[in-house]
């Protein structure tokens, strides 16, 4: 089994000015550089066999490129016991539409469409509990924004849970239409058939 996502990768200067929000916050669990990422859509764990048939469908997706925004603080749940703290997007309407493309190629592979309502965010930190100062904390980030983000390609992600929060390896990457590919379709069919030999291998 594999636990996949699709999401958008952050550029560097993006990634730098999101670590200087950290701090500040009585309770919070830290995203690190390396987990900062926008989804697009959450598939879950899959067969590894079936991650090239994922990656394939949303291989066929076409969209042109687009300027994304990141600005604005907010939690998901209540202040005074929050599940997790987020950077929001100015105008996500081009995100909602390539969202809608990729439900619409998983689904064509099985897949079923998310029945929850899509809130593209960065997520800055989790919380367990209760924490301090964060009310103050989103008043003196309220003007929080990154440098402007040219989306030419999105990826497909895997995810490996730990002791040390989540590690998340790009898998494939995808570009945007009349983009050079920014590089080969992942192998993972070859993944899965490596696997899959290696199994055959172990049986008696």
């Amino acid at each position: 089994m594999i636990r996949l996502f699709v999401g958008l990768e952050l550029p560097t200067a993006t990634r730098q000015a999101l670590a200087l929000l950290r701090g500040g916050v009585d309770g919070a669990r830290w995203q690190t550089d390396a987990q900062y990422h926008l989804t697009l859509r959450f598939i879950g764990e899959v067969e590894t066999r079936r991650a090239g048939e994922i990656a394939d469908a949303l291989g066929r997706i076409r969209f042109a490129p687009f300027a994304l925004d990141i600005e604005g603080l907010g939690v998901f749940g209540k202040l005074r016991k929050p599940r997790a703290l987020w950077a929001g997007v100015r105008d996500p309407a081009p995100l909602k539409h390539l969202h809608e493309k990729i439900d619409q190629a998983l689904d064509r592979v099985g897949i079923a469409p998310e029945t929850r309502k899509y809130r593209p965010h960065v997520t800055l930190a989790r919380f367990r509990g209760r924490c301090a100062r964060l009310e103050r904390y989103l008043v003196d980030h309220r003007d929080f924004a990154t440098p402007r983000i040219t989306v030419d390609h999105f990826a497909l992600f895997s995810s490996h849970l730990g002791h040390e929060g989540a590690r998340y390896v790009v898998e494939a990457r995808f570009a945007a239409s009349g983009v050079e590919a920014v590089e080969d379709a992942f192998d993972l069919a070859e993944i899965a058939a490596a696997e899959e030999t290696d199994m055959h291998k172990e049986r008696p």
